[in-house]
């Protein structure tokens, strides 16, 4: 296959726009039709979107006309990439592949199904290789955006963790553009999120696992999380304290994060980012309004105290954590000769 045919589900929303805005004049994915609720469909993107990141709305999208997430109107594209809210992606999902067409998928409904790999390029691409198996069309799911951010700092030091303990600290972009309100987070921190915490120890023990075609076993460490929502329009972050199996030299937990290279960077694929886990020296850092990057996480206040290892990890929840990490698994899949 040449160039990858795609449609994206839920277009208009903040990850959707996102999807939108970075296969803008990508080398070898074609946006072929852009889907939205029942009451924008057959209207132009471009009049039907409140375009709400940076930047204008691209150009290629701005006159395409909206089409319903039915499988009727994707039945002609290699892939769709979903960014429907979790509430309504599992039935519009369902009914994509019981058509024999291609999901990858940004919402949680399966993402813990034993046949569905959830991936996260750098730390667990090899998972992918059960669709080799697989006979049809399939789904592939994203992770959690904060298990996703999470989870980069893990992959190269996971077989030295015995037990993890992690506080978040989430942006409110993070619940939608309507999910939260001002009143609600001004001058405020929440400390719960409707499961998140749950979603965050499952799917990293997933990742960190071993996949096979039905099945896959869990990484299997003991993982306490702490959810909590912060004002900050974007960045989640977490404070990691993490349990060695015996005391580590801090230099070396550096060099491992710094030198921490996978697939897509060997791979050169377009939306990897060529350093994945950028180690910061400054002691305040990392700072939202000064080291969000959009596909890398940052990771600074790294420590070593006897056994246990401090860190505190930054990433971009709707790049790395949703749309980014949506398009770098489609490179992925591309360059392993999947699709």
């Amino acid at each position: 296959m040449g160039r990858v045919r795609v449609s994206i589900l839920g277009s208009t929303g903040l990850v959707g726009q996102w999807i939108v805005k970075l296969l803008e004049n990508h080398p070898f994915i074609d946006v072929v039709k852009l889907s939205a609720s029942p009451g924008k469909v057959g209207r132009r993107y471009g009049d039907a979107v409140h375009w709400f990141i940076p930047g204008d709305i691209p150009e290629y999208a701005r006159d395409i006309e909206l089409v319903s997430t039915e499988p009727l109107d994707h039945k002609d594209v290699d892939v769709v990439l979903s960014a429907l809210p979790n509430e309504v992606a599992g039935s519009v999902e369902s009914k994509l592949l019981a058509s024999g067409i291609n999901v990858v998928s940004n919402a949680s409904p399966e993402r813990l199904s034993p046949s569905v790999p959830l991936i996260n390029p750098e730390v667990n691409w090899n998972h992918l290789e059960i669709l080799r198996s697989t006979k049809g069309n399939w789904l592939v799911k994203n992770p959690n955006c904060t298990a996703a951010i999470i989870s980069m700092p893990l992959k190269p030091l996971q077989d030295l963790i015995h037990e993890l303990h992690i506080v978040t600290l989430q942006s409110v972009s993070g619940a939608g553009y309507l999910g939260l309100s001002y009143l609600a987070i001004d001058g405020n921190v929440i400390p719960f999120i409707k499961g998140e915490e749950e979603k965050i120890d499952a799917e990293i023990n997933k990742m960190l696992g071993k996949q096979s075609p039905g099945n896959y076993e869990p990484w299997g460490r003991p993982i306490y999380v702490t959810s909590t929502r912060v004002p900050v329009k974007y960045g989640h972050m977490a404070v990691i304290h993490a349990v060695l199996k015996e005391p580590m030299d801090r230099d070396k937990v550096v060099n491992a994060l710094r030198n921490f290279r996978s697939l897509p960077q060997e791979a050169e694929l377009p939306t990897a980012p060529k350093e994945p886990v950028k180690v910061l020296d400054r002691i305040d850092a990392p700072q939202p309004a000064r080291d969000l990057d959009p596909m890398a996480v940052s990771v600074g206040r790294v420590s070593v105290r006897n056994n246990v290892l401090r860190m505190v990890v930054l990433g971009d929840n709707l790049v790395r954590g949703a749309a980014g990490i949506t398009i770098l698994t489609l490179e992925t899949m591309k360059h392993l000769k999947l699709i």
